[in-house]
């Protein structure tokens, strides 16, 4: 497998960094102090995206995306994921949601939620974690849905429902099924955020950031039966069909934001000085350089071979958990490397480092914590052997 950029989609890509580089990221300061002007500015952001053919490249053609396919969607995301911004200004913010409800949601569902959704006239939310158990277990999820007469019954606690303060509707895990094995007793419902009972208690901040990681309460919430979500009891299956991209598209932005924590870094080796010389010079400082060169490439390579394997029509669970692993240590390892060189200098928000480094650590948490993932990929690994098999790498 070559790491080049494939000519097809160069042009593409070529576009979308453009676009990143020189109307995105001029935008952070203005969008991350909130308000009125912030909000315009995304909205003139998302309008050129639409106007220049740069809008929801990942989604299907026939939702009105791009169409790209997946092996190529990593090198345009890799370069819209320079900026947390990128997939807000592209329209890709909706992509887990819209794939999940193009392939589960009733017509009903689908005029309601899905088509304004890949427009980005509405926002999503999905509603998962529980503070009171352990998500890397999520049969213990508290939340139920009781059926009474044509109406759902919604009560429940949740937190990190990511952008529940502008979405629409949420899409909730929740108990539906009382004498079922646990990985058949949830279901996903479609709760829009302005039905009585559904209370936001707080934007929780995230190592100090405030940015829509919501916690949220049910009571008594009551939503029509139709908005059950796929079958009844099948909501493991949604959300792992749901995550598994996820996971990937995770660690395509992370590549954007690794790029640009080491373009930083090189650049500031080269214009400062210490002792009679630029920090280029200092050995020191090169191993930063090095080290930081074989995470982004091995972290790069292991991206493309789950792309590669998803585009072939495989679950790439093991594909999917290594790389989730690996590029979230990278990002973290990267950036806080960027961060040493820049010195007190990288601490402050002088730089855009300070803010990436804080969202970094995040990602060695969401979407299942490291141990989850490692645990899944051994056990996998080793179960191969145990039923007489190999891992035989050169034909994976």
């Amino acid at each position: 497998m070559s790491f080049a950029v494939p000519d097809s989609v160069r042009p593409i890509r070529d576009a979308v960094h453009a676009f990143m580089t020189e109307r995105v990221e001029p935008a952070e300061e203005i969008v991350h102090r909130g308000g009125e002007q912030a909000a315009t500015t995304l909205r003139d952001l998302q309008r050129q995206a639409k106007m220049e053919g740069l809008w929801a490249l990942g989604h299907p053609k026939d939702l009105g995306g791009g169409g790209l396919p997946f092996l190529d969607y990593v090198y345009v995301n890799e370069v819209q994921g320079r900026s947390e911004l990128g997939q807000l200004a592209l329209g890709t913010f909706t992509l887990q949601d819209s794939l999940m409800l193009n392939q589960y949601a009733s017509d009903e569902q689908r005029e309601r939620f899905l088509a304004p959704l890949v427009q980005a006239e509405i926002w999503p939310s999905f509603a998962m974690t529980e503070p009171e158990v352990s998500s890397s277990d999520p049969t213990q999820l508290r939340t139920t849905a009781v059926l009474d007469g044509d109406e759902w019954v919604v009560n429940g606690h949740k937190w990190f429902t990511t952008g529940a303060n502008r979405a629409a509707y949420t899409t909730v895990m929740c108990r539906t099924e009382t004498d079922a094995p646990p990985h058949l007793a949830f279901s996903m419902i479609l709760v829009p955020t302005d039905t009585p009972g559904y209370e936001i208690v707080r934007d929780t901040p995230v190592l100090g950031i405030q940015s829509g990681h919501c916690e949220v309460r049910y009571e008594d919430v009551r939503v029509p039966s139709g908005n059950l979500l796929g079958p009844r009891g099948q909501g493991f299956v949604i959300a792992q069909q749901r995550l598994g991209p996820g996971r990937i598209f995770h660690c395509m932005r992370w590549l954007g934001q690794a790029q640009r924590a080491f373009d930083l870094m090189c650049a500031r080796l080269h214009e400062r000085s210490a002792f009679g010389q630029p920090l280029a010079k200092k050995q020191l400082m090169r191993q930063h350089v090095f080290d930081s060169y074989t995470e982004i490439q091995s972290a790069r390579l292991l991206t493309l071979n789950a792309a590669q394997a998803i585009d072939r029509g495989e679950q790439a669970r093991v594909e999917i958990g290594a790389v989730k692993v690996v590029a979230a240590r990278m990002l973290h390892n990267v950036i806080d490397r960027a961060i040493q060189v820049h010195g007190a200098m990288g601490l402050t928000p002088d730089t855009p480092l300070d803010r990436m480094y804080r969202h970094a650590r995040a990602g060695r948490i969401y979407d299942g914590p490291d141990e989850v993932h490692i645990d899944s990929v051994g056990r996998r690994i080793l179960g191969e052997y145990a039923s007489g098999g190999n891992w035989e790498f050169g034909l994976r």
